[in-house]
């Protein structure tokens, strides 16, 4: 019940997607135009590296230029575009950095979602909102998995960003009876994702030079890994299931695929993929890390009927061939 392009929900319907450039964006916007969506991306930074522009499929969107934690423009986007659902997806996403740059991080993760939220309230068309919210938004918890039930207490910056956007989500919900639902998933991978200081990439790359791959941990924290494909249809069953259903408005779920693994079974999931048999360097410098974090989905299961379309090796096994044809151009 996953494949939301065998629906006509889609077709035409005016889609604002923030974030459209990342890599779970990305994705979301070759789905969304799939199921002949009317696409508009809002980008604040050209990234020429970014799938969705080198491989020309944002040439088939409506690309709006400005800054989320700029109230003003984000109204005049939705009105102008008479947007009907919004995909809130933009975010700074990599942990090292918000420990570095907590101040930016909180004004792109906590200011951009209180704009939005205030724009899309005062805002008579927008009919749904799937917000992108994060496993990490829930902190370090002794009771695991989480379920959607678990109290959100993030403590470093990165975790902090994350339980607020969601919460503020949840308030404009409860306050003003936004038609907004939170989704929370773990560690995304997938082709398309050139950040090569995270783990599944970075791996990759490594073991396609012939080279040891090089941790910052000491390899033991557990984590739930989801394959970017999965992650987008989730999110668009989300919506659909919201228009069905305007009850869920305020809602969390939970998307994972159950399997939590260690840093180290990771890499060795993916050398096994790709029968490589080099061994991880183990740094052990990395801090402010929490040691486990995996998520119940059992939630978004029942009530919005998901089911992911891969699992684990399928999922690696698709974006293993992504990396080999990227480098394979001679990058």
């Amino acid at each position: 019940m996953s494949r939301s392009k065998d629906t006509p929900f889609w077709r035409d319907r005016p889609v604002l997607v923030t974030g459209a450039t990342g890599l779970v964006g990305s994705w979301l916007v070759k789905k969304l135009l799939e199921a002949e969506a009317q696409v508009i991306c809002l980008v604040r930074d050209w990234v020429p590296g970014s799938d969705l522009v080198s491989s020309g499929t944002i040439e088939q969107t409506t690309v709006v230029r400005g800054d989320l934690g700029d109230q003003t423009f984000l109204e005049r986007v939705l009105g102008e575009y008479e947007i009907d659902t919004v995909m809130h997806l933009a975010a700074q996403t990599i942990v090292p950095i918000a420990n570095r740059n907590a101040i930016s991080t909180f004004e792109s993760n906590i200011r951009g979602t209180w704009t939005l939220m205030e724009a899309c309230h005062r805002s008579p068309c927008v009919k749904q909102i799937v917000v992108a919210s994060s496993d990490k938004a829930y902190g370090d918890q002794e009771k695991l998995p989480y379920n959607e039930s678990t109290p959100l207490q993030g403590r470093h910056p990165y975790d902090v960003s994350k339980s607020c956007a969601d919460l503020i989500a949840q308030s404009y919900a409860t306050t003003y009876a936004l038609p907004v639902v939170i989704m929370r998933c773990g560690n995304f991978f997938g082709g398309g994702d050139l950040n090569w200081n995270r783990l599944v990439p970075g791996v990759i790359r490594s073991l396609l030079r012939r080279e040891r791959p090089v941790i910052r941990s000491d390899g033991t924290c557990v984590r739930d890994y989801f394959y970017v494909e999965d992650g987008a249809a989730g999110y668009m069953r989300a919506a659909e299931m919201l228009a069905a259903k305007p009850k869920l408005k305020g809602e969390a779920f939970n998307l994972s695929y159950g399997e939590p693994l260690t840093v180290l079974e990771m890499i060795g999931r993916i050398a096994k993929v790709m029968k490589s048999s080099l061994k991880p360097i183990v740094r052990n410098e990395a801090d402010h890390e929490i040691q486990a974090q995996y998520l119940d989905a059992g939630k978004a299961r029942k009530i919005l009927q998901w089911t992911p379309q891969f699992d684990l090796e399928q999922g690696l096994k698709k974006t293993i061939a992504w990396y080999r044809a990227y480098f394979a151009q001679g990058r």
